[in-house]
């Protein structure tokens, strides 16, 4: 089973208006400033229902309340969220590292 889609016909109803929600975002001109703009899909995580855009970087802006936001995962340890869901491994240099190149 393939969990990521940009087939909007895997999309349910819920996700379609989500993805929407994302394109007036995009087109209104509010993706988060560390989000690069070239190659940006409309993509769906098919086991947790998360709809989001991406780009040719990989990166992901996601819809956090009524703001279009950054969503990261942490590459040491696979720790997800927006950036204040982010502190995380404060015994582990490696994941401090990672959230002071995010803060900047």
């Amino acid at each position: 089973m393939d969990y990521y889609t940009e087939n909007l016909a895997d999309f349910g109803n819920r996700e379609k208006g989500m993805a929407g929600e994302l394109l007036m975002a995009l087109s209104n001109g509010n993706l988060p400033d560390d989000f690069n703009d070239e190659g940006v899909k409309v993509a769906m995580n098919t086991s947790s229902g998360y709809v989001f855009l991406t780009n040719e970087d990989y990166q992901v802006a996601m819809m956090n309340g009524d703001k279009l936001e950054s969503f990261y995962t942490c590459p040491i340890c696979g720790h997800e969220g927006f950036l204040e869901d982010m502190a995380h491994g404060k015994d582990d240099k490696e994941c401090q590292e990672y959230l002071k190149d995010i803060t900047v």
